[in-house]
């Protein structure tokens, strides 16, 4: 094993978890509104995934995508700025937990529409077979997407055009509050690949390896054969669905036994059985990682709201018919002041 990646890979999932953290507990103290969908538990996909393609390869995901968005783009304060609604965010405070965009790095968005993005996935490898480009798309999805139009429509046309798309399943066992054997017809999404037809494969979600593993080896035939594959990673998320739910669902013995196999701590024992690295240097890691997320946090609350003239930027309007921006920004308030 290569040191050098073997830390890598502990790096990225320590600061996502550290990330998710902070953000729960933010949430709570009420510096953050609307929906916040956690990762934990389910680093092993993202990281393992996202290291092992190429930098100029394109990234989708759904409303959870706060680990895709560190993996690739990195930048933890307009991360934490975007939750805060911040004028500095990576979509200018604008898009909130579910809507993470940095298209200059190629990471094209969180997307709270479930399947929404399937089909997007899809155009985008069109285009990139079409301009004879060699960059492929992995594309990001949870179990619940399996059962939805778009997903069908994205992936038969994927077969059809022979796309070089990698459909990554992150199958954390419970659609919302629903379990997996409530909502699928078929006890493994991956299945459903042999209906258009498509490879498949299934990997363990909690060991980082195998899933970096079985992404390279898709994303190496769908460069090469520009043909598309569904890869369905079994993981599980410790937390609830999002910040307001309870997951009163699920036993507190579930959630235990899944405990026991903490991606990141499952990484960590290997690394201290291969020799790479002591416990003594994986705390200097957890560390920094506390510390770039404390870092984040303070630039977060420095940073300035967006502006309201800014209200109508990048959106599809005419100059002519938008609204009064003055009468537009003081209407909240007189509601509220009436209220």
């Amino acid at each position: 094993m290569d040191r050098d990646v073997m830390l890598l890979l502990y790096r990225d999932m320590t600061r996502i978890r550290r990330f998710e953290e902070e953000a729960a507990r933010c949430y709570t103290r009420g510096k953050i509104g609307g929906f916040l969908h956690l990762y934990n538990g389910e680093e092993a996909v993202a990281v393992g995934s996202i290291l092992a393609v190429e930098p100029t390869d394109y990234i989708l995901a759904t409303y959870r995508e706060h680990a895709h968005y560190l993996v690739r783009v990195g930048d933890m304060n307009a991360a934490m700025a975007e939750l805060f609604g911040k004028a500095t965010g990576c979509s200018k405070g604008r898009g909130g937990s579910m809507h993470f965009f940095d298209v200059s790095k190629r990471f094209m968005g969180g997307h709270a529409i479930v399947g929404g993005h399937i089909p997007i996935a899809a155009g985008i490898a069109f285009a990139s077979k079409y301009r004879g480009d060699q960059d492929i798309t992995l594309c990001f999805f949870g179990e619940g997407t399996a059962n939805m139009g778009a997903f069908h429509e994205g992936m038969a046309l994927a077969a059809l055009w022979k796309l070089p798309v990698v459909f990554i399943c992150e199958n954390n066992m419970y659609s919302m509050g629903t379990p997996l054997y409530r909502t699928l017809a078929v006890g493994d999404v991956a299945v459903r690949a042999k209906g258009y037809p498509m490879a498949q494969e299934i990997v363990n979600g909690d060991d980082v390896l195998e899933v970096r593993e079985a992404v390279r080896r898709a994303a190496k035939r769908a460069r090469t054969e520009n043909l598309p594959i569904l890869i369905e990673a079994k993981t599980y998320r410790f937390r609830g669905h999002s910040m307001s739910d309870p997951a009163k669902y699920r036993t507190k013995e579930e959630v235990e036994e899944w405990l026991k196999r903490d991606p990141i701590r499952l990484l960590a024992d290997r690394i201290y059985d291969l020799g790479i690295a002591n416990e003594a240097q994986l705390k200097a890691i957890d560390d920094e990682a506390k510390h770039d997320v404390a870092e984040a946090v303070k630039f977060a609350e420095a940073s300035p709201v967006p502006a309201p003239e800014t209200l109508f930027d990048d959106i599809y309007t005419e100059e002519q018919s938008a609204p009064d921006m003055e009468n537009v920004v003081s209407l909240p308030r007189r509601a509220s002041a009436g209220a």
